[in-house]
Order: C-alpha cells, then sequence, then structure tokens
C-alpha cells in the first residue's frame, strides 16, 4: 500500500492545489514544519516562507504568505493568504519588495509598523526563493 497524503492550498481566490503527496515542509510559526504520513492531527499558523512538498518523485515549491495548516487523517490543508507557483512569480518585482522592504526596516521611520514591513521582506524572500528552484531545475 502506498502511503500518500493529500495536500491542498487554498487562498480567497483559488483552490491552487490538490496534489497527492507523501512529504511536506512547510513554514510553521514555531519553525518549519515536516509532515509525513499519519501525522497527528493539527492545526498550526503559517508565516510567509516556502512551502516544499514531494510528488512522484520530483520536490516542488510554493511560496506562501501568512495562514493556517490543518492535518487531519492524511490530509493537509493549507489555508494561505497568498499563495504562488515558481511559474507565477515575477522575480523582477519580488526583488523590488525586498529592496523596499529592506530600506523601509534600515530607514526606520517614525511610525513605521516595523511587524509589517517584516512579514513584507519575509515574503519577498520566500517568492525570491521559489523562483530560484524554478530557475535552478530550467
Amino acid at each position: 500500500m502506498t502511503k500518500v497524503m493529500t495536500l491542498e492550498v487554498i487562498t480567497p481566490e483559488r483552490v491552487l492545489l490538490t496534489e497527492k503527496t507523501n512529504f511536506v515542509v512547510a513554514p510553521g510559526t514555531e519553525g518549519p514544519l515536516g509532515i509525513l504520513y499519519n501525522h497527528a492531527p493539527l492545526i498550526t499558523g503559517l508565516l510567509p516562507g516556502v512551502l516544499k512538498y514531494e510528488s512522484q518523485g520530483r520536490m516542488f515549491f510554493i511560496a506562501v504568505s501568512s495562514g493556517f495548516m490543518e492535518i487531519h487523517d492524511n490530509r493537509i490543508v493549507i489555508l494561505a493568504d497568498t499563495a504562488e507557483r515558481p511559474d507565477e512569480i515575477d522575480l523582477n518585482r519580488a526583488l523590488a519588495a525586498k529592496e523596499r522592504a529592506e530600506k523601509r526596516l534600515i530607514e526606520q521611520h517614525p511610525g513605521l509598523d516595523v511587524q509589517r514591513a517584516e512579514l513584507a521582506l519575509n515574503r519577498a524572500l520566500a517568492r525570491i526563493k521559489v523562483a530560484a528552484h524554478q530557475q535552478a531545475a530550467s
């Protein structure tokens, strides 16, 4: 019997992915969270980062923003504010967003929402990492 789980990635706009997988790493709020077959039921928060999963012997990468993950009965549901496959990412735009966020954090203007700037930086970094995986695979 093949030990596979179902992974779903859902945003407010769409169901990005429904895929059979045997391994997932998600950017949990307490650090990267690895999920294998028969994982204990869990609900946890997600931070902006890279969602990795294996399907048919290949690794795939998706940039996700903040959200939640539920694991139950070998089904993993990712509810994210945004999620992008590598081919959907504009690398130049992600690099520009990274530079803007870094500049805001360095300059620290009065009234700066530091947490928001850090989240923007982490989203940009996740998008850049996912795009880099796409380029390396090409």
